[in-house]
């Protein structure tokens, strides 16, 4: 049985991630007091409904106490977010995420008992200046005490070299995940590149000039590899 997920709010935050949902397979409800948003999604999720989410009554007959988890996705209307945020609580939804703009809001939300927050502006600025830093960064994903999963451009001193030549733990304390190759494939006469991930590499997988290398280290440690490899 697949999820299912409520998201509340359809500006391009919330239409991004209950398309995204939807095709990942997810029963995606989404909920706006714009019809027009409304109408403009209905054939990309599984239900679409215009109503105002203040109203608990309204949200009640939804059955949103049966979701999977609700994400609260509307934009600049704090008070709105605040008032739903409420409701869903005092409905008893499972797992409610909550949008914020800014630190204040952040920790409104925290102090209501909201755990799981999203700071979308926040995180895409951190992500530029990140790139403006380091522009063989292409992305990542942060955890504890400064390690990350980073996806990388490969460095010109890496390409043509086997995995097994590079040493990438002893050396560089870092582990090589995966591997992103590019592929030129045809698609209804099409020529289009797709990327496709070269699983786990073993020692013999030559490492090519435009794969994206996926590493697992502390930042310094990747900053090192990155500077001595270019």
């Amino acid at each position: 049985m697949s999820e299912k997920f409520a998201v509340i709010g359809i500006g391009h935050f919330g239409r991004a991630m209950a398309i995204s949902l939807s095709k990942r397979g997810a029963e995606v409800m989404v909920m706006d007091l714009d019809e027009e948003k409304i109408d403009s999604i209905n054939d990309k999720v599984a239900y679409a409904v215009a109503l105002d989410a203040t109203d608990k009554r309204a949200l009640i007959q939804q059955e949103i106490a049966d979701f999977d988890a609700v994400v609260i996705a509307i934009g600049e209307n704090f008070e709105a977010r605040l008032l739903c945020a409420t409701i869903l609580m005092d409905i008893g939804v499972k797992r409610i995420i909550c949008r914020s703009l800014g630190s204040r809001q952040k920790l409104i939300l925290k102090k209501m008992g909201i755990e799981e927050i999203l700071s979308p502006e926040d995180e895409v600025a951190v992500l530029v200046s990140e790139r403006l830093l380091n522009p063989s960064l292409l992305s990542y994903l942060q955890f504890p005490d400064d390690y990350r999963v980073a996806e990388v451009m490969t460095p010109p001193n890496i390409a043509g070299k086997a995995y097994g030549e590079i040493n990438f733990r002893d050396k560089y304390k870092l582990s090589l995940i995966t591997l992103k190759r590019d592929f030129v494939e045809y698609v209804k006469d099409n020529q289009q590149t797709i990327q496709h991930i070269i699983g786990v590499p073993d020692s013999k997988t030559i490492i090519q000039a435009d794969d994206s290398l996926v590493l697992f280290g502390k930042n310094r440690d990747l900053e090192r590899f990155i500077e001595i490899n270019s």
